[in-house]
């Protein structure tokens, strides 16, 4: 298995998490988001990725060399692949509740923060820094507002019950990048705890930013 991913992508990060909870092995390739203009839009990644997105995996499977995109589809690929240390519960509807919460992450939040959308409101609409932290900002604190209730309902120690699942490996990269752009998470008690409890796990502690070898 390859994983071609940037140390601060929280697409990558979390299917290292996946990679990890499940204990399986990949080699992991540095595709760098900014230096060169972006190694991912480089005429090499494109053949890998079109989308020109981290991350991209390789796995050899049963027709020949699979190459997939897309963090939650890689992450379903694993789960239905590797069954050992299930990231999604055993009952269908509980499995609907970790899907839903990790897609408002995944799908409502993350898309709007990502780099190269924060790139295009400076470069191309002339946004201030000042005015795309405030966007950076609204959008984090509208899907917080939002999954900190769902979690009032379901989360036990992790995001749904005591178990680490796809919620919480969709959650935690979430976390880092709201604590690394200054958000104030006092409103979010439970996903100030989740976090915590999350990072006493060698499987997310291992898989953050810092942790990897282009860490830089």
């Amino acid at each position: 298995m390859k994983l071609y991913g940037y140390w601060r992508s929280s697409a990558a990060y979390r299917v290292r998490i996946a990679l990890n909870l499940k204990q399986l092995s990949a080699e992991h390739i540095s595709v760098h988001l900014v230096n060169n203009g972006g190694e991912q839009n480089s005429p090499s990644f494109h053949q890998l990725n079109p989308q020109h997105l981290v991350p991209a995996f390789v796995d050899s499977g049963e027709q020949g060399e699979l190459t997939l995109s897309q963090s939650l589809a890689i992450i379903e690929y694993l789960e239905e692949k590797y069954p050992q240390s299930s990231l999604l519960p055993s009952h269908i509807e509980d499995r609907a509740i970790v899907r839903s919460m990790a897609q408002a992450i995944a799908c409502e939040i993350h898309p709007l923060d990502n780099l190269r959308v924060l790139q295009y409101l400076v470069k191309e609409m002339g946004v201030s820094e000042a005015d795309k932290m405030r966007w950076y900002h609204h959008w984090i604190h509208v899907g917080f507002s939002a999954l900190e209730v769902q979690l009032s309902q379901y989360s036990g120690r992790f995001c749904f019950g005591d178990t680490p699942s796809l919620a919480d490996i969709c959650l935690i990269p979430q976390v880092y990048n709201a604590k690394r752009f200054n958000l104030d998470l006092d409103a979010y008690p439970n996903i100030v705890r989740i976090w915590h409890e999350c990072q006493q796990l060698a499987a997310f502690a291992n898989a953050a930013p810092e942790q990897q070898h282009d860490a830089s």
